[in-house]
């Protein structure tokens, strides 16, 4: 059909299940809008739904939030198959003497962790006060007392617990600080996330290229926050042992406390169940005596904050992310383990 430059087709498309899928287009380049890109209307369906799960916690209270994100952990567990066996395959390493049944006790755990987590981060978008009232701080001291050197202080902690209040919650407690980030991929959720994590005075640095802004937090004598139990590609890494396997792992910490003279302290947030409460602890400052042989110092320090954290792995097993692929990458010559 034709009205001067106006026209409209009927257009006919086979889609890929045989169904016919009929549309009406107009050809008048004024009036003709480009279509959505299929990246685009990804970015937009993701961003909804985190928008809609976010919002539907933050009206729950805290306590029944953490009751259905339970259920959605048990449901998610069941059909999550190629997580379960990254998970199980950890464990197995981790754990060998573990029974399979126990093995699997922990990995749900992870999983009902997981569903807690997110429980936490909608009231960190929407009522941090009511989540500081389930935040028992501990160690707060120690932060302080690192602070008032001038130095400045790297707090380094593992995704255990709520990891998110290792930050959050510091501010919680009025110790702003600054730490490292991935950004997410989809840029509407990273704003958002992004919005809730720096709300309370935090600011988030893009862990690819923060190594100008981590020497100038530390020369202010600021405080920085590192997140050190994920595996990492050879050339930004080194081998250290995880659980008596070897596994690579990020060098930044270490570098930068012995170009800085920073002390480096522990911070972890596990949920406590007698206690029915986070536990954010700030542990005293790691001990170390350098060599004066930076590559010898940087091995022993990446070693010693990483047996920190597979301390507080044993400590509290079912809230570690046992679904991660923590030793992917492997030494030279030896066989893949996933």
């Amino acid at each position: 059909m034709r009205a001067g430059s106006f026209q409209l087709v009927t257009r006919c498309l086979v889609l890929s299940d045989g169904s016919l899928d009929l549309r009406l287009e107009t050809q008048d380049p004024r009036l003709q809008r480009p279509p959505m890109s299929e990246s685009r209307v990804t970015t937009n369906l993701q961003y909804l739904i985190a928008q809609l799960l976010l919002g539907a916690f933050a009206v729950l209270p805290l306590r029944v939030g953490f009751a259905v994100s339970a259920a959605m952990a048990r449901v998610f567990f069941l059909f999550s198959g190629k997580l379960r066996r990254v998970g199980e395959r950890n464990l197995e390493i981790a754990f060998p003497d573990l029974s399979a049944n126990e093995r699997q006790r922990l990995l749900r755990g992870c999983f009902a962790n997981l569903g807690r987590l997110l429980a936490v981060f909608a009231h960190v978008t929407n009522h941090p006060e009511e989540l500081k009232q389930l935040i028992d701080c501990e160690g707060i001291e120690n932060l302080e007392a690192a602070e008032q050197t001038g130095r400045g202080a790297i707090l380094f902690t593992g995704h255990i617990g709520a990891w998110e209040l290792s930050s959050f919650g510091l501010s919680l407690f009025g110790h702003p600080l600054s730490f490292l980030v991935r950004r997410i991929d989809n840029p509407k959720i990273e704003r958002m996330i992004d919005r809730a994590r720096t709300r309370l005075g935090n600011r988030t640095i893009d862990k690819r290229s923060a190594a100008r802004e981590m020497l100038q937090i530390m020369q202010s004598g600021g405080t920085l926050g590192i997140l050190v139990d994920l595996n990492t590609l050879d050339r930004e890494g080194i081998f250290v042992d995880f659980f008596g396997v070897p596994a690579s792992t990020t060098f930044t910490l270490a570098k930068l406390a012995l170009r800085t003279n920073a002390q480096a302290l522990p911070v972890f947030a596990p949920w406590d169940e007698s206690r029915k409460r986070f536990v954010l602890k700030i542990d005293e400052p790691l001990k170390f005596h350098s060599t004066g042989d930076e590559t010898e110092d940087v091995r022993r320090m990446t070693q010693l904050f990483t047996s920190v954290v597979e301390k507080y792995v044993r400590q509290y097993p079912d809230q570690w992310l046992w679904i991660h692929r923590r030793w992917k990458t492997r030494p030279p010559g030896e066989p893949e383990i996933y």
